[in-house]
């Protein structure tokens, strides 16, 4: 059974979602992200996957204490990303109560880090943001494409022993236009020993189940939950079985 996992980004403290990563079009969409996780909590999630937006932009994390409100008033499964850049951001994440970080752009511009953190604390405390448009990684909050296709990145994490790795077409994110379906299912096929979590545009009830299908690990979903488009009563199914 897939994974369901809503996402929560954070900017000034408040609960928001961006379109294809543009800070210029944000809506906000709870001033209390406590608020939101509970609710998905009561609802049946195990994990929420919590964005610093402000962090990725300053490139060091900043919204740590919305982390550790959640964390210490629901037991969800947490995992962080957005301005880990260095040993006291990380630290300072776990510390407050992440049970896995996701990072992006050190895996691309400080791999002598990266390596050093799987072996410190554990390749499975760590998801790999695989995000990509065109099939070539973004990093820096999605603000800078690389050359790097997307199984190259993939490859070479899985050879260190990364287990887990979000893959976000920013194309699709936010758009609630459908997501790539045929790209995730490509990476489970060709990466069968990784966790595969797929991301960006999931807007229909159908997406999920041939995501499902699929036999991928998990899918995240933003918008399409906080603009209606798929309701919690509808992913129960899902989630209890």
């Amino acid at each position: 059974m897939i994974t369901i996992i809503p996402a929560i980004d954070i900017i000034e403290g408040k609960c928001v979602r961006l379109s294809q990563g543009d800070y210029a079009q944000k809506k906000v969409y709870n001033d209390d992200p406590v608020e939101v996780a509970k609710e998905f909590e009561d609802y049946g999630f195990k994990r929420i996957h919590l964005v610093d937006l402000d962090g990725a932009k300053a490139k060091h994390v900043v919204n740590i204490r919305i982390l550790e409100k959640i964390a210490s008033k629901t037991d969800l499964i947490i995992d962080f990303g957005g301005g880990i850049k260095s040993d006291e951001d990380l630290q300072k994440v776990f510390d407050a109560g992440a049970q896995q970080a996701t990072i992006g752009s050190v895996a691309v511009q400080n791999k002598e880090l990266f390596a050093h953190w799987i072996e410190e604390h554990g390749a499975e405390k760590f998801i790999l943001a695989a995000d990509f448009l065109d099939e070539k990684i973004a990093i820096g909050g999605w603000q800078n494409v690389t050359d790097i296709p997307l199984d190259d990145f993939i490859a070479e994490y899985e050879s260190k022993g990364i287990q887990y790795v979000l893959c976000t077409d920013i194309s699709k994110d936010g758009m609630l236009q459908g997501t790539s379906i045929e790209i995730y299912r490509r990476l489970h096929h060709d990466f069968p020993s990784v966790n595969i979590i797929a991301s960006g545009g999931i807007t229909f009830l159908h997406e999920i189940e041939e995501l499902d299908k699929s036999g991928i690990y998990g899918i995240i979903i933003g918008k399409a939950i906080y603009e209606g488009r798929i309701h919690l009563d509808d992913l129960a199914k899902f989630l209890n079985e």
